[in-house]
Order: structure tokens, then C-alpha cells, then sequence
């Protein structure tokens, strides 16, 4: 194969994508279910064009209000060229005009790879950096007004087998976040959670609770300084790298798809949505809150059929950390968890700040012994809409 090199530097502060490729040094190759709220014909319209009805608003038709805050910030996000970094840092340009966009993160080739996206945006800026570094966090930091701490390691059965890593990402990562954000005076942080770090079995759900728990504590930490802290909370991402949409799609001509569990549920949320949730913690944010999406689920085996209607299930069991259900929400958090149109808002046990009225803001507190979880979910995903959404979006699945 041939390669040819393209030679140069990059500047301590990180070069505009306008400027990337002649500026880096790099070689590259030439079952039961809840009863479902059924979704309108609007969404259902959305969901097959890719409109904003169904990726990019609510899931009750009622948007978000956005934080005018975003327009001409400074904005950093670590792990930046993830799928999350992918969907985030183009929605936020169009709609908020930021001053700069910073993406942060440790690989060069995802940075090499994503350039291209914003190749003539002196806006957008790229990093290298990793989150257990806080002397390279605290230089990436310099002018930030706002930070999106994406930076984690994910994969269930990595973890497992690489705990200590996973640590020094996840736990040793966010306390570096926090510490430098509050010595370089950022404005707000959202830190991405996941639905495995309620009532987690595997190491890296341990990792993001004990991470969330930091996010949530360090708004104490900072009670003298302006910075305040937040988390944001959802579950399976459709269409990105790491869940199963993509995995099913790549074996679908093999006629057969393997199944962990056949009673296996999930939560679905589009990206877009994903976004949507972390510009309103900025906006709604006092210190200290959990938000947590409402979303549809599914099974496992309807998203199979979703993916591959001919093809047969062969069970394997289930992989180590895996759960059969996700949890968002456990009912020990029922007493401090609060519920909007269209998000569940968990409020801190610590300080009193779940009684704080700043922080209820109109919300209505969840029955006692509420949970939050995939198999006993109220709105459901059939197997067409989940059909009807891959082939809106089939050339973009599993591509960030």
C-alpha cells in the first residue's frame, strides 16, 4: 500500500481544522411490555426523514429551551472525536455560532479523521490530550467557558479485563475535570453518564457512578468559585460504533444473528437527542443535577428483526458486566428524583439541595419506590419505526 507523509507541527494551543492536515506530522494510508405511548404521525414523519421532530426535539413535541449562554463561548469537550463529539460539535456550530469549539482528546487518527468535517471552520479546533494529563487538561482549558466531559472508557468487557485503566480513565479523569475547571474559572461542566452506572454490576458502570458522584459533590468543592457541575444520563445511542445496530447490520448476510438473552430490553436514544439533553443541563442547571431522558425501549430480539427480518437468533449468553434490563433511575433515588415533560431530574441527597426550589424548578417529585428501567418502560420503539429510522440513516451508521 502506498503512503505518503505529510509533514509539519502542531501548535501548543491546538490548530483550526482549516489548517489540520498541512500543519500535522502524521503517516496515512493513500417480550412483556409497558403499555406504549404510541408516537404522532409527526414523529413518525421525522423519524423516516431524519427530521427534527423525532432526532431533535422531544419525545412529547415540546423542545428544550435552549441556553443562549452557547453563543460566542468558548467551548471544550473531551473525547471529543467520539460519536457523541461527532454529533455535538456540527449541531452546536449551526446553532449556537460559539466563538470556538475545542475537541479534545488522546488519539491523533480520530483527530486526523474528523478534520476534514470542519476543514474551512476556523471555529473548530483540535487538542491532543488525555483527561488523566491535568497539566495538559489545564492548558487545553485556557479561555473555556464551558466544558463537555465526553472522555471515558466504554466498552463493557474491556473494563472488565483492564479495570485499572478504566479507573485512571474514568474515576482519576474526572477528578483531573474537575480540579482544572475549577482552578481555570469555567463557567458550567455536563459531565455524559450512562444508564450502567445506576445500580451497577460491571466495572465500568462502578467507574461512571463513582464519576457522577464526583460531578455532583464538586459543585461544594467550587461553593467559593463560579463553577458549577452537572451530568446528563441516557442509555443505548442508535446507529453509533459501539452498541448493537451496527453489529447486527454487519452480519446480517450471514442469515444468522447471535443473541445474548432473549429477554434482553434496552433504552433507545438517537445522538441528536443526546445533544439536546446536554445544551438544556447547561441551560437549566443549578449545580448538582442528573438529568435523565425520556426514551423508548426495545428488545433485543425486535432490534434483530428490525435489522435482519430473515435472519435466525442463535443465544450465546450473556457477556461479563452485562445486565439483562438497564436501570436509569433506581428506586433509592425515587425520594430526590423529579419528573418534566419530557426528562427526569435527579437532585443531590447532600446539602439539602434536593429540597432547593431553584433546583425543583416546577417539577413534581416521582412516586415513592419509582424506577426507571428498559423492561417496565412506558413507550416502546416498535420493530418498523426502528426499521423506518435505519433506512433514514443507514449510510451513517456506526460511522461515528
Amino acid at each position: 500500500m502506498k503512503k505518503r507523509r505529510m509533514s509539519g507541527w502542531v501548535t501548543v494551543t491546538g490548530p483550526p481544522a482549516s489548517i489540520w492536515r498541512r500543519k500535522v506530522g502524521i503517516t496515512e494510508p493513500s417480550e412483556p411490555r409497558g403499555s406504549r405511548a404510541p408516537y404522532s404521525h409527526e414523529q413518525m414523519v421525522s423519524l423516516v426523514t431524519g427530521g427534527a421532530g423525532f432526532i431533535g426535539s422531544t419525545s412529547r413535541g415540546q423542545p428544550f429551551r435552549h441556553p443562549a449562554m452557547l453563543k460566542g463561548s468558548s467551548i471544550l469537550i473531551t473525547g471529543g472525536t467520539g460519536s457523541f463529539g461527532n454529533a455535538f460539535v456540527p449541531m452546536t456550530l449551526a446553532k449556537y455560532n460559539p466563538k470556538r469549539i475545542v475537541i479534545y482528546s488522546r488519539d491523533e487518527m480520530k483527530q486526523w479523521e474528523m478534520a476534514p468535517k470542519f476543514e474551512n471552520d476556523p471555529r473548530v479546533r483540535f487538542f491532543i490530550g488525555d483527561v488523566r494529563d491535568k497539566d495538559r487538561l489545564a492548558r487545553a482549558l485556557d479561555g473555556i467557558d464551558f466544558v463537555v466531559h465526553a472522555a471515558a472508557t466504554k466498552i463493557v468487557p474491556t473494563a472488565e479485563y483492564n479495570p485499572m485503566e478504566c479507573v485512571k480513565t474514568n474515576v482519576m479523569g474526572a477528578m483531573n475535570v474537575i480540579d482544572a475547571c475549577i482552578d481555570r474559572g469555567i463557567k458550567r461542566v455536563v459531565a455524559l453518564s450512562t444508564d450502567k452506572a445506576s445500580n451497577p454490576i460491571n466495572l465500568y458502570g462502578a467507574t461512571k457512578l463513582a464519576s457522577d458522584k464526583l460531578m455532583v459533590a464538586a459543585n461544594a468543592s467550587a461553593a467559593t468559585h463560579n463553577t458549577r457541575f452537572a451530568v446528563v444520563r441516557y442509555g443505548n445511542v442508535m446507529g453509533s460504533r459501539g452498541p448493537v445496530i451496527p453489529f447486527f447490520m454487519s452480519l446480517a448476510g450471514t442469515g444468522e444473528l447471535p443473541i445474548t438473552d432473549s429477554r434482553m430490553t434496552r433504552f433507545m436514544i438517537t445522538l441528536e437527542q443526546g445533544v439536546e439533553l446536554v445544551w438544556h443541563a447547561f441551560d437549566d442547571m443549578q449545580g448538582g443535577e442528573i438529568y435523565v431522558r425520556r426514551i423508548p425501549s426495545m428488545t433485543i430480539t425486535d432490534i434483530a428483526l428490525a435489522v435482519a427480518p430473515e435472519a435466525k437468533h442463535k443465544v450465546i449468553g450473556i457477556r461479563p458486566g452485562e445486565k439483562v434490563h438497564e436501570q436509569m433511575i433506581g428506586f433509592e433515588d425515587a425520594a430526590h428524583t423529579y419528573e418534566y415533560a419530557d426528562h427526569y431530574k435527579i437532585l443531590p441527597a447532600i446539602h439539602s439541595w434536593s429540597s432547593d426550589p431553584g433546583r425543583i424548578n416546577n417539577g413534581k417529585r416521582v412516586a415513592d419506590g419509582f424506577q426507571y428501567t428498559s423492561d417496565k418502560n412506558s413507550q416502546w420503539m416498535t420493530v418498523d419505526e426502528l426499521t423506518a429510522w435505519i433506512a433514514a440513516h443507514r449510510k451513517k451508521i456506526g460511522q461515528v
